[in-house]
């Protein structure tokens, strides 16, 4: 016989029943607990306290009037107070419905009236625990991935972003120029950052500057300054980014769109180390650390007479590549997990839980703007959801109905590589089961032996 709705194999809760009626508590405790539920029975909101003060539970059953008739509201009070974590759901008689219905918007997760249906009493109950245990394995995992993969705020345990990280680390103290290559939206300002941040220069400033969409007049006066008086509406000296960032880091980003006239004065500048205002002809030294990005293919561009191989050169000291996100969806769930988490601490609200179908679907997106298409579809989807659950049917259409799209790539699984999957699924099952190996193992289906031979075989803890 299949378990009712919203139990997986396995998850069983603690449970404390609240009820002065002691033959009614007992028939709810012995629904439950045929199902493996762990019940402990209280007579009122007094004896409640003791056990929330000093026990742990998943979910809070309580009627809503017993010794007084704000017991149960009392009850829901010190659940929030003393386990915050866990779901109250309230008992009531058909008259105290309006008030049921308050206690929802006291926090309270659901009310179901007498008599009870026993049958949607167990399904009630087992979509809370539920709605628990998901809300523990994503704040588990979203702290695993702040403390072990949060260098500089780069999220991923991939081998690009690695590679991408182990570079950082060593081009970081050096003054060499950095080329960080990319699509657009994989986070290259966050690179360049990342680079400042690691230097000897992290406590001067960091100034960044994009050279899309500029004119040659205007990028050279941003560039490099002007004098008082050297155009029509110039009424004072300004410097420049490059004079404002001595000392410190300046990142260009989208470099490769700067035109050609522009890249021979850039050139003589990163050579020299002079600035010379518009207006004038006295040289300023400065000294930047000189970092640039673009999601161009600057090989080509030389090739074609678009872009100045001196200059290339110049800029490229060492390189660091971004790979698109597509390259490296093992990093996915975690950093689906670390917007949502982000987005949800904006909104005040507690950090929704992804079900597995809707995590496979955005694994399985090529994401065409990489991170900042995540970025934006897992905010959508928090702001717009009216649960602490997100399924698949709140996942944006362009991407839950993409089947037949080239966006939509679901043998890519398969490319990830067995053992970063078996490892991603080792790591998630303990943290759902808070480290526990024998539930970790019968979960995923192998010997306590082979997972505790593949917890060292991985360096998992």
């Amino acid at each position: 016989m299949p378990e009712p709705d919203g139990l997986q194999p396995g998850l069983h809760a603690q449970i404390l029943i609240v009820d002065d009626e002691v033959d009614h508590a007992e028939v709810m405790s012995e629904a439950l607990r045929r199902l493996g539920h762990v019940c402990t029975i209280v007579d009122g909101a007094t004896a409640a306290e003791d056990e929330l003060k000093f026990g742990g539970f998943d979910v809070i059953v309580t009627d809503l009037s017993m010794e007084e008739e704000d017991s149960g509201i009392r009850v829901l009070e010190l659940a929030r107070t003393h386990q915050p974590d866990a779901e109250t759901i309230m008992v009531t008689a058909h008259g105290d419905v309006p008030t049921a219905k308050a206690a929802l918007q006291g926090g309270a997760y659901d009310f179901i009236e007498k008599p009870l249906d026993l049958e949607v009493f167990r399904n009630l109950v087992n979509r809370a625990c539920e709605t628990v245990r998901l809300r523990q394995h994503n704040s588990q995992l979203q702290g695993q991935v702040d403390s072990a993969f949060g260098f500089e705020g780069i999220i991923g345990d991939s081998q690009g972003i690695r590679k991408v990280i182990q570079t950082i680390k060593q081009v970081g103290p050096s003054n060499i120029p950095v080329l960080i290559t990319g699509e657009s939206g994989t986070g290259k300002e966050l690179i360049a950052r990342a680079v400042h941040n690691q230097s000897n220069r992290a406590a001067k400033r960091y100034v960044t500057f994009n050279c899309a969409g500029q004119s040659e007049s205007l990028l050279e006066d941003q560039l490099f300054g002007h004098a008082k008086g050297a155009f029509t509406g110039a009424e004072k000296d300004r410097e420049g980014v490059f004079e404002y960032a001595d000392g410190g880091t300046l990142f260009l980003d989208e470099i490769g769109d700067m035109p050609l006239a522009m890249q021979s004065k850039l050139l003589r500048v990163l050579e020299t180390g002079e600035v010379i205002r518009l207006g004038t002809n006295d040289a300023r030294i400065t000294d930047v650390r000189f970092v640039s990005a673009t999601n161009r293919q600057l090989s080509k561009m030389i090739e074609d007479e678009g872009f100045r191989e001196d200059l290339y050169f110049r800029i490229n000291g060492a390189e660091i590549h971004i790979p698109p996100l597509r390259e490296r969806r093992e990093d996915i769930p975690m950093l689906v997990n670390h917007a949502a988490g982000r987005y949800a601490a904006e909104l005040e609200r507690p950090m929704p839980s992804f079900t597995e179908a809707t995590m496979l679907r955005l694994v399985a997106y090529n994401w065409p703007g990489n991170v900042r298409q995540l970025f934006n579809t897992v905010q959508k989807m928090v702001v717009m959801s009216t649960g602490p659950t997100i399924d698949v049917q709140d996942v944006p259409d362009e991407i839950r109905m993409g089947d037949d799209d080239e966006h939509l790539h679901l043998g890519a699984l398969a490319g990830v590589g067995i053992d970063r999957l078996e490892k991603e699924a080792i790591r998630q099952t303990l943290a759902m089961t808070g480290g526990n190996r024998e539930q970790a193992a019968e979960l995923l289906g192998m010997g306590e032996r082979t997972l505790y031979r593949k917890l060292k075989e991985y360096g998992l803890k």
